[in-house]
């Protein structure tokens, strides 16, 4: 399980798109968003930095916690 602290989050619209950003990489089996908390929680086996790199280019800058 990866938990990314996920900057910029901050409507419906923004939880959508973190959704889909993470969901298309690869071995990501889930993606959880707390929008208040502005974390991410994806399960799985991805690659984090993939992941992180997918949430930058959708603009949304993350980073690992935890």
């Amino acid at each position: 399980m990866l938990k990314l602290k996920v900057e910029e989050m901050s409507c419906g619209h923004c939880v959508k798109a973190v959704t889909e950003a993470a969901s298309s990489v690869n071995d990501v089996e889930k993606v959880e968003v707390d929008l208040a908390g502005g974390l991410v929680t994806v399960s799985g086996h991805p690659d984090s930095a993939a992941v992180i790199a997918a949430l930058d280019e959708a603009g949304y800058p993350a980073q690992q916690v935890g």
